[in-house]
């Protein structure tokens, strides 16, 4: 593709980044009630799975366990839900969500239940920086 990659600015207000793998971006959501990654591509123009090359599809899979997996290293939960939407920011991206039987949204979504709750910065701080050594140890 010839446009250049941004990260739509919706996403950028609404959280912090945590890092790069080879194709996505991962991004922190900014809500302390789930502990809640984004895996953005770094594609311009992309808004549907099938939007993506079959190499980039497959390192997307490959991308999203290793997700899964730091999200079980971080918070221990009792699930992790991965989800695509793109109803309100339509730049192809992956929630992978914490999910706990003692959450205020289980069993139902985490999508427009209540108010979101920023992190604390020290404990912004330190659930970034423990996600940042858990994808470079994955």
């Amino acid at each position: 593709m010839t446009d250049a990659f941004s990260l739509d600015p919706r996403l950028s207000a609404d959280t912090h980044a945590v890092g790069d793998l080879a194709l996505c971006s991962v991004l922190l959501m900014d809500d302390a009630r789930f502990p809640w990654l984004i895996l953005v591509p770094r594609r311009a123009g992309v808004s549907e799975l099938t939007d993506l090359s079959a190499v980039d599809a497959a390192t997307l899979t490959g991308e999203i366990r290793i997700a899964v997996s730091v999200v079980q290293a971080l918070v221990r939960p009792d699930k992790v839900n991965v989800a695509t939407l793109g109803n309100v920011v339509p730049q192809l991206h992956l929630h992978v969500v914490a999910r706990f039987r003692s959450d205020p949204a289980w069993p139902g979504p985490v999508w427009g239940h209540g108010e979101r709750r920023p992190y604390p910065l020290h404990a912004r701080a330190q659930i970034l920086e423990r996600a940042a050594q858990l994808f470079a140890d994955a």
